[in-house]
């Protein structure tokens, strides 16, 4: 996923991803999370400790973050000299944290979470803290201490959500989805009356008119950006209106959370006989089946299909997202194609429903707080400013693509022809497209997924993600030991990301593999923000990555398709976004910065899964030990670049289906099918399958509504950074040290115009009328459209 989004309003919680929170809730005190979803996307950090510094309403329960005694300098390989501290201070314990080996804890580390019932505890007593500290406001003058107290109000609360979110997402136990569930509604149900609290209001309006008391350049930013969020939550409408604006968001959030349940109720199946048709290497995800005579269908109780021409033994598909595409890959009969297809592409029938209502509801929130539609209101706050710019830039990539997305798709039919000769469309079918491009790039370039797969052992993987952390930041990622209870399946691993002059920067949990009731697909989820406590005290970000990977056999150590490598690196640039940021506000930290500019770091990281600089140093046989050869990824980045057009198609089409069903209304069509249908036709040249609504899993339009282009807009960042920092040699302290210091530690607490400017230059940016957009020249000289920079 994917991460979900970054936040906007006081309270921010991220991805996640689904990559990784949406924006059902961008108002003054909305939580936000990122499950930073794959199919598929700054604020100034603390030059000095202000002088006020507030009460602290911290959890007990999540103590465990928090600095001890550590200075943070950076240690750039192309000097010798100690840098610039990146904070200022030595930072001492305040807090110790638990023996992880012997003390009993609760989920995530919350003594209160050891039972699923604790979640009640914990909602209500994140409300009776702010309570609290609101009153303490109300008696506050203007000072930097109201900007802190509306943080620790963010913290208590968000460590609701977050904790929530990732439970409801992940956990096996029903009783402790449930509870979590109720807890975040709960919470959410409180965060309207935050939004419209006169005192809370009032005190930032203070703040922010007496900018003079603002003693850093990112509480200046706070207080503005806090201000203009109340704002949009509808604080200035009369009463009646603005009891509806809090009624609409607490519905946009009911219905996004039933969007989601209903794609892990309802993922459809079917049959498959014989289980021959299905390659060996995928049935492991599917459950083995046996027809009885008299045509009933059982489960099987053998584990291996030996008997390749037995009719009767076959393979259960449910068309989750992992084994619908596996099949679409790698199924070589066209019928099976299609059928799984068809079944895969018409599931959940519901989420038509709810996504009618959906779009309704945002539009009327939209309207009601002076927006023309939920997409003018939506990219308001962003670098785009406006839907204007991001359709002018998607139309811009559209037009600049297209007669090479077509060519690539006439090369595609034409191929699928010379192999299956009984074929006479001129065009190639949804269901064969996969398949085709497969075997395309295979015979090609000589290459077999399953033998890419089998030098990417998810261990080595791991080790993939240490070497990153040591050569580019000097830092250490550690497994370390879970408490009881800690954890909330027995897979589940947690790791320290840690510095050998700044101490621990950070905690990571990792959820890799598949189980039934666990959401499917790939996010980051924050856990806790990073954020300043005290003079003496800092709080450390934790995070989480929950992923689908197929489910260990047994038989042989578990492996990884390449693209579920490059998933990875992508969510774990989402994760290092969270982990190395070092913001006074955790309202700022890591992944909570603006929507277009959130997936920059989970862009950047995807290229490292494609350097062979990196792979031979991770990428081993699971057998043999063999490293990967240098020729194959040659030959893996030939094959990226073969169809690479079409692919971006493809993205500007999802990005254009989500402006259009969130931009004005009534939509030009009776219903959203049949919107997507025009749009497919009209920029791509393509068909849709009559019968199919292949958007109803698409769950970015619940999570990025009106902002999937942002995954595009990071793209264009990512490849610009990646050429002007990394391309050299991106496995070193000097290039870490330029995306440390340039983005990665800033969160959202720097404007990233300003940040990508200083980075990239004056260039990498093209203002207009309309808004701000990237520069798109970096992103086509990747495959090939324009000369390379």
């Amino acid at each position: 996923m994917k991460s979900r989004r970054a936040a906007k309003g006081l309270l921010s919680t991220a991805s996640s991803n689904f990559g990784e929170r949406d924006q059902l809730f961008k108002i003054a005190w909305s939580c936000q999370w990122y499950p930073t979803s794959c199919s598929c996307t700054a604020r100034e950090g603390s030059a000095h400790m202000p002088q006020v510094v507030s009460r602290t309403l911290v959890s007990k329960a999540g103590s465990v973050p928090v600095a001890t005694g550590s200075k943070v300098e950076s240690e750039a390989a192309h000097s010798t000299e100690k840098k610039k501290q990146i904070l200022p201070q030595e930072y001492k314990p305040s807090m110790k944290p638990p023996n992880l080996r012997k003390e009993m804890l609760g989920l995530y580390g919350y003594e209160i979470l050891k039972t699923a019932k604790g979640f009640r505890i914990f909602a209500q007593d994140a409300i009776d803290k702010s309570e609290i500290i609101i009153r303490n406001i109300k008696d506050m003058p203007p000072s930097m201490g109201v900007i802190r107290a509306m943080d620790d109000i963010s913290d208590t609360v968000c460590s609701v959500v977050d904790a929530a979110e990732l439970c409801r997402n992940t956990h096996p136990d029903k009783e402790y989805v449930e509870e979590s569930n109720h807890a975040s509604m709960k919470v959410y149900e409180y965060l309207q009356y935050l939004n419209s609290h006169p005192v809370l209001y009032k005190a930032i309006v203070g703040v922010e008119e007496s900018p003079d008391i603002l003693t850093t350049e990112e509480a200046r930013r706070a207080a503005k950006t806090l201000r203009m969020d109340f704002e949009r939550g509808g604080i200035h409408l009369p009463s009646d209106k603005l009891k509806r604006v809090n009624d609409l968001n607490l519905e946009i959030t009911r219905l996004g959370r039933e969007f989601g349940e209903n794609m892990m109720r309802d993922q459809g199946q079917l049959d498959i006989f014989p289980a021959s048709v299905i390659p060996k290497s995928i049935q492991h995800m599917m459950k083995p089946i046996w027809m009885e005579k008299d045509g009933r269908v059982g489960w099987s109780r053998r584990s291996k299909f030996v008997a390749a021409d037995d009719s009767n033994m076959g393979l259960r598909v449910v068309t989750e997202p992992a084994v619908l595409s596996s099949v679409l890959k790698y199924v070589a009969d066209s019928e099976v194609r299609r059928r799984v297809y068809m079944v895969g592409h018409c599931v959940p029938k519901a989420n038509l429903r709810v996504l009618d209502h959906l779009i309704g509801a945002r539009h009327e929130l939209a309207q009601l707080l002076g927006y023309n539609s939920y997409a003018e209101f939506a990219t308001a706050p962003t670098m785009a400013e406006s839907p204007n710019a991001v359709v002018s830039f998607l139309e811009d990539i559209s037009i600049r693509i297209r007669g090479k997305a077509d060519e690539e798709m006439k090369t595609l039919a034409e191929f699928s022809k010379q192999v299956d000769t009984s074929c006479s469309s001129t065009s190639i079918n949804a269901w064969d497209e996969s398949y085709y491009a497969g075997l395309l790039k295979a015979r090609t370039y000589d290459l077999n997924a399953g033998v890419v797969a089998s030098y990417f052992p998810v261990g080595q993987c791991i080790e993939a993600l240490r070497i990153i952390c040591q050569t580019l930041f000097g830092a250490t990622f550690e497994q370390v030991p879970l408490a009881p209870g800690e954890a909330w399946h027995p897979a589940v691993q947690k790791m320290c990301l840690r510095h050998p002059s700044e101490g621990e920067l950070g905690h990571l949990y990792l959820d890799l593999y598949a189980r039934p009731g666990k959401f499917p697909g790939c996010a980051h989820f924050t856990l806790k923000g990073c954020r300043r406590i005290s003079e003496s005290d800092y709080q450390l970000p934790v995070v989480a990555l929950a992923c689908n990977f197929a489910t260990p056999d047994g038989n042989t150590p578990p492996i990884l398709n390449h693209w579920e490598v490059e998933t990875l690196f992508h969510e774990f640039g989402h994760a290092l976004h969270s982990l190395l940021s070092r913001t006074e506000f955790q309202h700022f930290s890591g992944t909570r910065t603006v929507l277009d500019f959130s997936e920059t770091p989970s862009q950047l990281f995807e290229h490292y899964a494609w350097d062979y600089r990196l792979l031979r140093q991770f990428g081993r046989h699971y057998l043999t030990g063999e490293t990967i050869p240098e020729k194959m990824v040659a030959s893996m980045n030939e094959a990226k670049r073969m169809l690479s057009a079409t692919e971006i198609q493809r993205q500007v089409l999802y990005a254009l289906i989500d402006m259009t069903l969130f931009g004005k209304q009534p939509l030009p069509a009776k219903d959203t099918t049949a919107v997507i249908a025009d749009l497919k036709l009209k920029y791509t040249g393509v068909r849709h399958v009559e019968g199919t609504h292949w958007h109803t899993r698409f769950n970015h339009l619940v999570s990025y509504g009106a902002g999937y282009y942002s995954y595009l807009y990071a793209r264009c960042f990512a490849a610009s950074i990646w050429q002007k920092h990394c391309i050299e040699d991106p496995l070193n302290l000097a290039t870490g040290d330029s995306l440390r210091r340039g983005f990665l530690m800033h969160g959202g607490a720097r404007d990233p115009s300003k940040m990508m400017r200083k980075l990239l230059g004056e260039d990498s940016l093209i203002c207009t009328a309309a808004g701000v957009r990237p520069c798109t020249e970096q992103l086509l000289a990747d495959i090939g459209l324009v000369a390379n920079s």
